[in-house]
């Protein structure tokens, strides 16, 4: 029986192509997006799933599905996120909230009902960014996105703690990845999304250790 990876964020960037390259690797992938619709995915594999981290009633509808056509999942992959700020200097309210609706509070109240569907060797691995290293952060710019992927990082911790390993939880930097996030990065980004989807599997294939925050771009753990 397959393993099945559910992966949020799946039609295009990072979560694309993350979504390509398990399907590659003989898994069935759980793809979101916000509309449900994928036209790149013509495969059984494939279960595109309909969700908006910023509206709870599209969590929850995401849920009942999930909980109606699935009995367990291998790994979870928080990978949804935006970054309206970016390259900003100055927080405004509206993007500031909508930033943290998305990649905090969507992330963790999609997270916690599907924790006891995720197997106890299974993996919850949310997709950060050293952005949200507070040791290494000496910019003044993307307030309200550095904050958010910190936040994210707490709650990677607590979950680690929380679940003892059963399943292993993990933070990682994805790389500085040609998405569409922010203009700037489909010019001057070194890793194109398969790239980094690659070196996110092969984290994921390693034994990592529970709790950690890793780089995947140059293999090394990063400090919180």
């Amino acid at each position: 029986m397959k393993k099945i990876a559910l992966i949020t964020g799946a039609s295009k960037g990072i979560g694309k192509a993350l979504a390509e390259k398990m399907l590659d690797e003989n898994f069935f992938v759980i793809g979101t997006s916000r509309d449900g619709e994928f036209s790149d995915f013509n495969t059984k594999d494939f279960y595109a799933l309909k969700l908006d981290l910023s509206n709870p009633t599209s969590i929850e509808n995401a849920h009942k599905e999930i909980f109606n056509t699935f009995k367990n999942i291998d790994i979870l992959i928080n990978n949804a996120g935006i970054g309206p700020d970016l390259d900003t200097y100055i927080p405004e309210k509206k993007s500031f909230n909508n930033t943290f609706e998305v990649n905090v509070d969507g992330a963790v109240f999609f997270t916690e009902p599907l924790i006891d569907m995720i197997n106890h060797d299974g993996i919850i691995l949310n997709v950060s960014s050293k952005m949200g290293s507070l040791d290494v952060c000496e910019s003044t710019d993307s307030v309200a996105y550095r904050m958010s992927k910190s936040a994210l990082n707490m709650y990677s911790k607590i979950l680690s703690n929380r679940l003892k390993g059963k399943p292993r939880v993990a933070s990682i930097h994805p790389g500085w990845v040609k998405t569409a996030i922010i203009e700037s990065n489909l010019k001057n980004a070194r890793l194109t999304p398969g790239e980094s989807a690659d070196k996110i599997f092969k984290f994921l294939t390693m034994a990592f250790g529970n709790g950690i925050y890793w780089d995947c771009e140059n293999e090394t753990e990063l400090p919180w």
